[in-house]
């Protein structure tokens, strides 16, 4: 058995990490010594074999969690500042840690591994930030001699359930802003790269949060369903975050509901750029290139269906496809490849499947889309019409797909032609047109000249219809983390009827 977080060479193409939980600030063995494995996606070695949390071990976390609250919630604002600063400062001196073990578990490269820590480092600074701006406010009472106030304050233990795709800073965002908010955390890692999630709450540990305080379970793939059942029905959790595909986000909102769980759900997209006869239409295929292609599309705010203006369409498709041309994926440190695997090999196949019914369908293909095993090279469509699977469905590939479009109104029209409502763009050199675009398009984020894959720590995150509901961020997500109390000082003698 290997050291947690030590890397055993199997053979020259992955490790093996043993990934304990952690709870009350100890590694620990699921019950029974239950453990699951992963495997890399590229070699199809095992990667990390990790502890398969049974229902007791998640009760056991969140119990952990429940008893250091009143602590954790009572400490000063400038020391849990300070806590999350040395987070910061520590996640970003592993980040070779951090993109080894990525690479292992979800093939992605050291760029994206090494943007993963630097955003989540960013993030838990924000969060820093943010300790002192938890406020309330007088509220004028119409009862004489009574002080009226509005607090906000710890709502309690927090959920964070993270997905895969950039594991690092989703990871850090289900817990960086409940821990600000004097909120104590149990993080359900995913069961694609246990290792990953393990390193974060491992940092936490490192830069001095008290035991308990953050919590880590992880769970084999078939156990997940009653793990997260009875991590949200437990008695001590107060509030969930969930970030993941819409198909499980609503099984996880009607979970809450029935045991009366405050949520915040980060779900599916399907980002529409829309490209005005007007638009730089090299810039917006640089956009539209890192949009789509980006850690092999393998991201919510990926750019699937850009709706193009027909006046325009060709040059750009033009433009699109050479940047798509130059763009190689390969396993993770392959020289030259920008590009890493996707996250298994049935990914692959289940997105191929997708472009093949839009081709039967009158698509064209314009350029890419060959594969081996879990590495698929970048993909260029064009010609999309609604009776594809690709123009509605979710796609979670390297593939970007043109819709032509003949009037602002289609295009408005055909952007909000979708269950999603994550982000979005607007590309067209007449700013106030292309905001008054942005307007009508119904998503929680829209760019204007800009990729609809972006993220910064300060901002409201989230989406609208099936993309989920909520918002990280900020000063948004104060209020996702904490509970607001009406409180009265009666300071003069009160009247009362009898």
């Amino acid at each position: 058995m290997c050291i947690p977080g030590e890397p055993v060479l199997r053979d020259s193409r992955a490790p093996m990490y043993n990934v304990p939980l952690l709870i009350q600030g100890l590694d620990a063995p699921a019950a029974g010594q239950v453990r699951f494995e992963r495997r890399d996606p590229v070699s199809g070695v095992t990667a990390s074999a990790a502890a398969a949390a049974s229902v007791a071990d998640a009760h056991a976390a969140v119990n952990a969690a429940a008893a250091a609250f009143p602590g954790w919630s009572s400490v000063a604002p400038t020391e849990r500042r300070a806590v999350l600063n040395r987070f910061a400062d520590r996640l970003a001196e592993r980040a070779p840690e951090f993109a080894r073990a990525m690479a292992a578990e979800t093939g992605a490269v050291p760029m994206w591994a090494h943007f993963n820590c630097r955003l989540a480092a960013e993030m838990l600074r924000e969060a820093g930030a943010m300790v002192t701006q938890i406020g309330g406010e007088l509220i004028p009472s119409g009862k004489a001699g009574q002080m009226a106030m509005a607090v906000r304050q710890p709502a309690g233990v927090c959920l964070g359930i993270a997905p895969w795709n950039a594991p690092v800073i989703l990871a850090v965002r289900a817990v960086a802003m409940p821990l600000a908010c004097g909120n104590t955390v149990v993080l359900k890692g995913a069961e694609m790269c246990p290792m990953t999630h393990w390193l974060v709450a491992d940092t936490a540990r490192q830069a001095g949060l008290p035991p308990g305080v953050l919590n880590l379970v992880s769970n084999a793939p078939a156990d997940a369903p009653s793990i997260v059942e009875s991590l949200i029905a437990h008695p001590a959790v107060r509030r969930v975050n969930f970030t993941g595909s819409t198909r499980v986000g609503r099984q996880v909102a009607e979970i809450c509901a029935r045991h009366l769980k405050r949520s915040l759900l980060e779900l599916g997209g399907k980002a529409p750029p829309v490209v005005l006869d007007d638009a730089d239409l090299d810039a917006a295929a640089q956009a539209a290139a890192f949009g789509a292609f980006m850690n092999q599309g393998q991201i919510c705010m990926s750019t699937e269906r850009i709706v193009v203006d027909a006046a325009v369409a060709d040059a750009f498709v033009d433009k699109l496809a050479a940047r798509t041309r130059s763009l190689r994926a390969g396993p993770p440190g392959t020289e030259g490849c920008v590009l890493g695997a996707m996250i298994s090999r049935s990914a692959v196949d289940r997105v191929r499947a997708m472009v093949e019914d839009a081709l039967r369908k009158g698509a064209t293909l314009v350029t890419g889309g060959e594969a081996e095993g879990a590495v698929m090279q970048p993909l260029l469509l064009d010609h999309l019409t609604p009776a594809m699977q690709l123009y509605r469905d979710e796609c979670f590939g390297p593939v970007a797909g043109v819709v032509r479009v003949h009037s602002v109104e289609e295009a408005i029209t055909v952007a909000n032609d979708t269950d999603y409502g994550l982000s979005a763009a607007v590309f067209g050199r007449d700013v106030n047109r292309a905001m008054a675009v942005a307007r009508q398009i119904d998503t929680g984020i829209c760019h204007i000249n800009s990729a609809t894959v972006q993220d910064e720590p300060q901002m409201p995150f989230g989406g609208v219809k099936a993309s989920g509901w909520g918002r990280f961020g900020g000063r948004a997500a104060i209020d996702e983390f904490t509970e607001l109390r009406w409180m009265t000082l009666q300071t003069e003698p009160a009247h009362y009827p009898f």
